[in-house]
Order: C-alpha cells, then structure tokens, then sequence
C-alpha cells in the first residue's frame, strides 16, 4: 500500500520552517481524528500563522472531500434546541418551508453575499446554494406566549434577549427589535459544517490574530466574522460614555425594550378596505433602519477580514450598530472569531446562536483554559446589592422609583440578575462548586471591606464536555501547556485516548542566541531567597539592586524585570530609591514602571519602546545622552507579562525575581486546591460546607492557607506549583519573538538551582518549557562566573550581528 500523500498547506505566506510544518501537519492529522488535541509551540515560532494555514486548510479540503457535508446538520431535530418549548420546535417543523397562506415559499438570491472567488486554495467552497429566507414570528402572535420565554443572562460580552424574537437559520432565536418591515424580510444564511471558531483571552489577541489571517489568501477568500463586546462595538454615544460595560449592556437592553411605534403606509385589503399599519422599532437610534443593518452586511463581506476597530469604524459610517450587525453573520460565516467567554459560558452561546455541531473549535492562549472557564460561571452578591435591591424593589412597587434607577450604577435590573444568578448557582450540585461567605471585616487603611457571598465553581470538565461533545475537534494551543496531565485530569478526564493528541515542538531559535541563568548568589554573596517570608529584608532588597547595577553595565538596550506582585515592586521600588540603588541604576539605563491601569500601560509601553527604538536606531546623538538603554519594571499576572512582544532591544535581557506563588490567603484558591486534591481521593470532594471568612488581620487566613498545602499529598501541591510557573513561563516567554532574535533570561532566587525534590516543593527548574530547560546553566558557583557568561553572551551576539 503506498503512503498517503501528506497534507500541503499553499496558503503559507513564506517558505515555512520544519517546525511549522511539523505543527500543521500535526493538527491537520488531529481534525482528521476528530476529538481533543494540544498543541504546543514557543511563543514566536510562528504559532498563530501555523494555525491558521493548517486549520483552514483541513476545512477547504474537507469540504472538497465532501461537497453535501453542509447537509449532515441540517435536520430539524439537530438545529433547534432542547431547551427550547415543543410549541417552537413546532413551529419551525411546520412552517419553515410555507411562505403566506401556507403557499411554498421562493427562493431568493441572497443580498449583499459575497462571492468566492476562484482561487487553487478555495475554488472548491463555489457554488454553495441558498437555503431560503428567514421565518419572522407576527409579535402579535409571540407577546401570547412571551410570559413562558425566559430572558437569557448577560456576561459582560454578551446579553440577554429582550422584546421580539425571529428564528435564524441555524434554529437559534434573534431579536428583531430592529424593526423589519415585511417587504424587507431577512434572507436565511446557510448553515455550515466545518466552521472554524478561533477564540483568545482578549481583544488585542483577537486583533493580533487578524493581522496574522490577513497575510493568508483566506482573509479574502472566506467569510470571516470577528465578534466583540458592546463596550468594545457600541457606536451610540450616549450609551457608550457610561463607560462601564453592566451600564453599557443594561442601557442597550432598556433601549430595546423601549421600542417606539412608527406609523407605516396605508395598505388596501382584498375587500377595499384600507388600514394603516404600525411597526415596532428599536429605541437605539443605531438599529432603526433595517436596510442600514443589510448594508453593513454587505460591506463587511466586501472589505474582508475586519477587526473589532474596523467593525466599528464601519459602523459609525453606514450609521447602524456594528455589535447586532457581526452578530446576525455567525451562522454564514467560515471562520468566528471571539473572546473565550461568548463561546465558552453557555447562555453566551446560546444568545449569540452559535451551533458548534461538526465544526472546529481552537482556543488559544490555552494555558489557563481550566481557570478560565470555572470564574465564567461564578457569582457574587454584596451585602448592599442585596439591600440596595430590597428598597428600589419597594419603591418601584410604590411607583416612587426613576427610570435612571431602573436602568444606571447598580440598577433594579441589575440587582435582580445578581440576585437570580447566586440563587441560579443553588442548583449546582454540592460538589461542582463551593459557598463562600465573607464578613465585614476591616481593612489595613481602616476601613471596612464588604461583606459578600459568591458561588465559585470548581468543576470544569462538566462544563468543558458540552464544548467536547458537540464540535468535530477541539485544539487547546498554547506556547507551554505543560503540565498535560493536570490539564486532562481538570478538563477531559472521561476522553477515550484515541480521541486525545498531544504535539509539541522546540523553538526555532539556535542554541547560542539564549542564554537562561539560575541566579541563586549576588554580588556580595548572599544567597537570593525571595519567598514570602524573606522577600522583604532590606538585605534581599538591596542585594537585588546590586545585581542589577552590575547588568546594567554589560546588556545593552532593554532590561525587563517581572516582580510577583505590584506591592513588591513598589516597595523595591521605594527602597532604591532611598538607598541610592535606583540613581546608580539610571547612570546608564532610564527606568519605566508598569501601571496599575491598563489605559496607561499602553502608554509607557509605547514610551519605552520609543526609547529603545531611538537608542538602537542612534537616533539619540553620540554623547548627548549617557544611557545605554532603558528597564522596564513588571509585574507578573499583570498586562505586560502575557501578550506583550519584547522583540529584539525591547527584550535584551528578561529577569524573574523569585518564584511568583499565589498568596496562601486567596480563600477561593484554597478551596480549588481542596478540591483538586479530592480528585485524587486524598481529602473528600464532597463537602459543601461554607468557608467563612471573619477574620480580623490577614495572617490567620494565611496560616489556615498554609496549612492546606501542607496537608496535600499530590494533586492540590502541584496544581499550586504549576500556577507558579505557568506564571513564570509566561514572563519570560515574552523575549525571543524570531529566528533571529537573542536574549538573557535570569531566573534570580536559590530556589530555581538546588535540588529540593526532597523537601516540601520539587524543584520548579523542570517545570520550564523544554526550549529553556534543555539550555538552562544552574551549576553556577559564583556571581563573578555569571556575571562574565553574560558579558560573553552579548559580546558575542554583537559581533555576530555585524558579520
């Protein structure tokens, strides 16, 4: 038997290298499969390209090898929920194919549908037939029945359904408060198989990943639909300066509901009467005009791959909200692409109608998917929400409440979904998930911290099989996803092992332009210990301020530096400054600091670039500035540790200070670990009892942390050890963005170079990813030997650069 040809992938704007190709061919492999794959890939090795040529790929062969495979879901059964009441899965049996007066009805060419044009990548998707028009249920006849339609809940990116309902072509309800008029009814999209969902963590993620679809011929070959927040595409001013994104989504669905009766033209009637007919629509100014909606339709499938920026930009031009209009594209699209949350937290799924049935599902970013996805589906009620909903429910009643009250910050609305979402999470078994109550207690400024109660669910492979059991495939990519088996055990632990796949690829980096250091001594010979109890001597302080006024002599452009927290690094920050560390440090290097805010951080992020860039590019006269560079100082956990490139002089030289452990005070990690460590059988998984938190400092919630790990065995310690690292590996993973990029990374404490398998933590070193562990130097017996295998390094690099 000769051996099958392997899978090409022409859509690759450049010649690929053989990891890349190893990882397409990889995946490609996996969705023939079918099940769950990971795929792993350092960040920078082209892993988001990678994904993109070879999933879409599959899916153009695919439907080659398959031209009906459109088919395969289309049955009535498959497409409406079973949620949803008989009355209308009925009615979408019974009426789907009658137009009026139960007449067949035409079928129409749909409007503003892009054609494909004729390429060697995509001719194959031509000639894809319509499916017919969309069914619009009279309101007259749906308000009958509305009081058994029950509103779906809203994260922050997506909402609940309010005012009159349509039925879409891939069975899921729409709302057409828009206003339709009947000569203007809506076309049915098709729905295919083989979709590709692509969804990240965060919007710059999102956009990141157009740009990288927009070097392919797919960008302009498919149809791409990027889906976003209202707070991100809301175009009507009002709504959008309340800023925050509740206020945002309760003023959309008030506006919505309030729909405004306009008066359309007289029609004659068969006995020649005339009547004058009315017709509801939206009170949001953006979503009045039913052809402004077709008419962004039309222009996003022309103009390509459209990011959420662009979405909104051709919003504000037609005039029409770009948030309803990406939405009402889903079902025709090729390619979804959206945050974690609108396709992960089921009532967001289901608003948005997205049917995962034979299609492909990839979430990248996947390190911290298992995380993820339990925060998606906790909820939290503060002592006043509950009270604050008490008296406005009271003065509603009495007919003494506004309609700011009930729709603005903290609203009736708003606390009666608090509300309906902790009694709503009763009804989870004891357990999935865990009660926490907190009372008031003060706080180190003297105040008073509020009193809540939250529902945390811990139990994601339940909710992770509903994703599992209705796609084809399902990839989990990441740069480390290690390690595998905690990652199965939270997320698939019922995945047969031939519907599992694992792949994981070494950087494309050469071995010299890396150089990873355990630093476990300073320059004075103490001993750097950075764990919580000894992280904030003044001689730890101190001795790190030594170490980096000798680095910064010896590496040249940018120096990042990742603190555990943002208190830590304010309080180093404070202490060099008094001491003299930090003036002796901006002899040679400017130093920018990491905001809180996440609006400043793209500004000191373009600061320090700017400056990199002008010093490499000598833009900065000879003399005229006596810096060599700049440091930047992070925090780990925070914006600049994960998403952020810094390539090249952005990224000389990047230092992790410590082991960044979760804080054993964290009572909801605790109870995680609890009940990962029950998994293993060790302590029970069964209890639900409450952990009340009414201590009155810190240190006993602390200590009572503590002794939680302690009592660990296996799972619940390891599972803490690795949201160290995954922390770790995260920060230093943003240095080495190409083939011929070079950097430092200096792991700076003990910890990271002696042998501590026998004592209470493993050694975190063999937790890093294998392209840094394989090349990794911890045998180092002094600072004057590290100190001069970075001197080499860089000296050696910049020769190498001028050759």
């Amino acid at each position: 038997m000769e051996d099958k040809e392997p899978p090409q992938f022409p859509a690759f704007p450049f010649e690929p290298y053989q990891i890349q190709i190893d990882f397409m061919r990889a995946l490609y492999d996996a969705l023939n499969s079918g099940g769950v794959a990971m795929l792993e890939s350092p960040t920078g090795t082209g892993k988001t390209l990678s994904l993109i040529c070879s999933a879409l790929q599959w899916v153009v062969d695919r439907r080659r090898q398959c031209p009906d495979s459109d088919q395969l879901s289309k049955s009535n059964g498959d497409l409406a929920s079973n949620d949803e009441p008989d009355w209308m899965r009925d009615f979408v049996v019974e009426k789907k194919d009658l137009g009026v007066g139960g007449k067949p009805k035409k079928k129409k060419k749909k409007k503003g549908s892009r054609s494909m044009k004729s390429t060697g990548v995509c001719r194959d998707l031509l000639g894809e037939e319509d499916k017919g028009e969309k069914e619009i249920r009279d309101e007259t006849e749906l308000s009958e029945e509305r009081e058994f339609l029950v509103g779906e809940y809203e994260s922050e990116d997506e909402g609940m359904r309010i005012g009159g309902l349509k039925r879409r072509g891939d069975g899921a309800l729409l709302s057409s408060s828009d206003g339709v008029d009947d000569e203007e009814e809506e076309d049915e999209e098709e729905v295919k198989d083989f979709k590709v969902y692509f969804c990240s963590r965060t919007h710059s993620q999102l956009s990141q990943f157009l740009k990288e679809l927009r070097r392919t011929v797919f960008a302009s070959e498919l149809n791409v639909v990027c889906l976003g927040s209202r707070k991100n595409l809301c175009i009507n001013d009002d709504v959008l300066k309340l800023g925050n994104s509740t206020r945002i989504n309760e003023r959309c669905l008030e506006l919505q509901k309030n729909k405004k009766q306009d008066t359309s033209k007289t029609k004659a009637l068969s006995d020649g009467r005339k009547i004058r007919r009315t017709k509801a629509s939206s009170g949001c100014p953006m979503l009045r005009k039913q052809r402004l909606q077709k008419e962004f339709r039309r222009e996003m499938s022309q103009n390509g791959a459209l990011d959420i920026e662009d979405l909104a930009q051709l919003g504000r031009k037609i005039g029409t909200c770009p948030y309803y209009g990406s939405r009402s594209i889903v079902s025709a699209a090729d390619l979804v692409i959206l945050p974690y949350q609108s396709l992960l937290l089921k009532s967001a799924q289901e608003s948005l109608g997205l049917n995962l049935k034979n299609c492909v599902v990839i979430i990248d970013e996947a390190h911290n998917l298992a995380d993820a996805l339990t925060s998606m589906y906790d909820s939290k009620i503060t002592l006043s929400q509950v009270t604050g909903y008490g008296v406005k429910l009271f003065n509603s009643q009495r007919g003494s409440i506004d309609d700011g009250e009930k729709s603005g910050l903290g609203s009736l609305l708003s606390g009666f979904q608090t509300l309906s979402n902790i009694l709503f999470s009763l009804t989870n078994n004891d357990g999935d998930g865990r009660m926490i109550v907190s009372r008031r207690k003060p706080t180190c400024s003297g105040q008073q911290e509020e009193g809540y109660l939250k529902y945390v669910m811990l139990a994601g492979e339940k909710i992770f099989s509903e994703v599992v059991g209705q796609a084809h495939a399902v990839v989990l990519a990441g740069g480390t996803l290690r390690p595998i088996e905690e990652m199965r055990e939270r997320l698939f632990p019922w995945l047969a092992p031939d519907q599992f796949h694992f792949f994981s690829c070494d950087h494309i980096v050469p071995p010299e332009s890396i150089l990873p250091i355990a630093v476990p001594i300073g320059p004075s010979g103490i001993s750097f210990d950075f764990s919580y109890n000894s992280r904030s001597s003044p001689s730890m302080i101190e001795e790190l301020g030594r170490l980096l006024c000798n680095l910064v002599a010896v590496v040249p452009e940018g120096i990042v530096i990742f603190f555990p927290s943002f208190e830590y690094e304010a309080q180093v920050h404070d202490a060099w400054l008094h001491s003299g560390f930090l003036a002796r440090i901006m002899k040679k290097k400017l130093v920018f600091r990491e905001p809180r805010s996440n609006v400043d951080v793209d500004i000191i992020l373009k600061e320090y670039k700017e400056f990199i860039t002008k010093l490499s590019s000598r833009d900065i006269g000879e003399g005229s500035v006596p810096h060599n560079g700049a440091i930047l100082l992070a925090v780990v956990g925070g914006k600049m540790s994960e998403g952020i490139n810094f390539s090249d002089g952005m990224g000389r030289c990047v230092i992790m200070v410590g082991l960044p452990y979760p804080s054993p005070s964290d009572i909801e990690l605790m109870e995680r670990i609890k009940h990962i460590e029950g998994l293993g059988g060790s302590i029970s998984s069964g209890a639900s009892e409450p952990w009340i938190s009414n201590e009155s400092s810190n240190g006993n919630t602390v200590q009572a942390g503590f002794d939680v790990l302690r009592n660990c065995k296996r799972r619940g310690r390891e599972y803490y050890e690795n949201l160290c690292m995954k922390a770790v590996n995260q920060s230093i993973g943003r240095a080495i963005r190409h083939i011929n990029d070079y950097a430092a990374i200096l792991l700076v404490d003990s910890r990271y170079a002696s042998d501590r398998s026998t004592g209470s933590f493993s050694n975190p070193s063999r937790k890093l990813p294998q392209w840094i562990k394989d090349r990794l130097i911890s045998t180092a017996q002094s600072y004057g030997e590290i100190h001069r295998m970075v001197h080499q390094f860089f000296k050696f690099n910049k020769q190498k650069q001028h050759q």
